[in-house]
């Protein structure tokens, strides 16, 4: 199950009243976020459709998908798992502050 996705936009600003504009029908509407920087939807259910700022940040990659998993251990796991199938990471898993 994916648990939120985040796209890049040329422009943060103009990118966020589209999104306001076009999730308004679906009762989607901002969660929390960053003026400038990035702005999260809330789906429902827990679920997020991020936008932020392209190049704002050279150690997160272009378009990012998180999974959800059951527990800490199945993380792991995946991740060990995709290493070994030849993925490169940003670090371990782990929080992202």
């Amino acid at each position: 199950m994916i648990d939120h996705v985040t796209i890049p936009v040329s422009n943060i600003e103009r990118s966020k009243e589209f999104y306001e504009k076009a999730f308004q029908p679906l009762g989607f509407k901002i969660s929390f976020g960053e003026e400038g920087t990035f702005w999260a939807f809330d789906l429902g259910n827990g679920y997020l459709f991020e936008i932020a700022k392209a190049g704002n940040n050279e150690d997160i990659t272009g378009i990012h998908v998180a999974f959800r998993a059951p527990s800490h251990e199945k993380v792991r796991a995946f991740y060990e798992a995709a290493i070994a199938a030849g993925a490169r990471d940003n670090g371990e898993p782990g929080p992202r502050p």
